[in-house]
């Protein structure tokens, strides 16, 4: 039979009712003459509460510690829904990431999958089950834990897709597709049929929540095609696939994203930008983007979100870097289209709808795919709000 590969976030299994309306529609997808392999988050928020956990013990929990605590989570998921669909006639097995096969780098708290053996969920589907997997996590090559980092279940689902060759895999979360901005944040944002994976990929990098930026990489590689839908009553979606590219300039959506800080060595960088880099490095720092010529000021970008013990981190970098200038609170907010950057007409109306607001630009780079500007946190939904009137509402 086919396979499809379903994913479900917390907020799909949140409690015990949506859990047993999650068994409800994976049996009718089983009904339907479809093999089913589920891949579920943690239950709402149970992820965050883990992690606060941990911080009241530890200030700065050890990586390792961490991934083993927080994938507590997916699995406490993955066994009520196969308990569900067991109690409603479907014969289900859970496996974690593990056991399903799932093999990463060993980068704790940030790893990437590797290798897929899913030898046990292939057996499993011969059998007749359904089978339902950990998402988030996998096993290091030194058969550690390992965790994939924000929006990992996403990377969980569309990696078993390929490895499996499933005919399609589908991701049900709490809202009905992909939107050309945050609908919390711009009412008017609207929801996109279908999506190219290049423009999904910049807009999940930009901070769009919807898919894993890795997820996407994966599926564009395999060719996987990704359905976006809404878990509950919606039959509307975003498709995910190779298109033809389209007009260029078109800006398809604005995404934001926020707990950024900048780092700017001043002067004549070609020295100290390497010893910077290594520190960064050694304390695992994600960084987002780099700006330096010989001979000139180098600027970076970090991301605080799986930064451990940034403070430590601040300490090191003042100390040995006195001239560093280090800008926190800070946030970037992009707009996202193929051939944006064709012409410069895009980027000139960015800069004027987020100066017209009086929202001070602290930095500007740009791709083939994207436009983003550095602002303060405080100001980044206006910044999103201006961005989306100007660039997409507009004719």
């Amino acid at each position: 039979m086919p396979v499809v590969v379903q994913k479900y976030g917390g907020s799909s299994v949140a409690d015990v009712e949506r859990i047993r309306r999650v068994a409800d529609r994976v049996a009718a997808t089983r009904a339907s003459g479809r093999d089913v392999v589920v891949v579920v988050s943690a239950m709402g928020d149970t992820t965050d509460e883990l992690l606060a956990l941990a911080r009241r013990v530890s200030a700065n929990p050890p990586r390792r510690e961490l991934d083993l605590l927080l994938s507590a989570g997916e699995r406490i998921a993955m066994t009520l829904l196969a308990m569900a669909l067991e109690d409603r006639g479907v014969p289900a097995v859970s496996f974690t990431g593990s056991q399903s096969g799932i093999i990463t780098n060993d980068a704790h708290a940030n790893a990437r999958i590797v290798e897929v053996r899913p030898f046990r969920v292939q057996d499993e589907l011969q059998r007749g089950r359904v089978v339902i997997v950990a998402g988030y996590q996998g096993v290091s090559y030194k058969r550690e834990v390992t965790t994939l980092g924000r929006g990992g279940s996403d990377t969980t689902a569309v990696a078993l897709a390929a490895a499996l060759d499933a005919e399609a895999c589908e991701i049900y979360s709490d809202v009905a597709g992909v939107y050309s901005a945050d609908p919390r944040v711009v009412p008017e944002a609207r929801r996109l049929p279908e999506v190219a994976y290049e423009e999904m990929q910049e807009m999940a990098a930009a901070g769009a929540r919807v898919l894993n930026a890795q997820a996407v990489e994966f599926a564009k590689e395999r060719g996987i095609v990704i359905y976006a839908r809404a878990s509950a009553g919606s039959d509307e979606e975003t498709v995910v696939r190779r298109f033809p590219p389209r007009a260029p300039g078109r800006v398809v959506g604005v995404a934001s994203e926020r707990g950024l800080v900048a780092l700017t060595l001043p002067g004549d960088a070609r020295e100290a930008l390497p010893v910077l880099l290594e520190v960064l490095d050694r304390r695992q720092a994600p960084g987002k983007q780099l700006r330096s010529e010989p001979g000139t000021s180098a600027s970076l970008v970090l991301s605080l979100e799986n930064l451990p013990d940034y403070p430590a981190l601040r300490d090191e970098l003042r100390a040995r870097f006195p001239a560093l200038s280090i800008t926190e609170g800070v946030g970037a907010v992009s707009a996202i289209g193929a051939g944006i950057n064709d012409r410069y007409h895009n980027v000139r109306t960015a800069l004027a709808l987020v100066g017209e607001t009086g929202i001070e630009v602290r930095g500007l780079s740009t791709s083939s795919f994207r436009i983003s500007l550095l602002v303060d946190e405080p100001r980044l939904d206006d910044a999103v709000r201006a961005l989306h009137r100007g660039l997409v509402e507009a004719p």
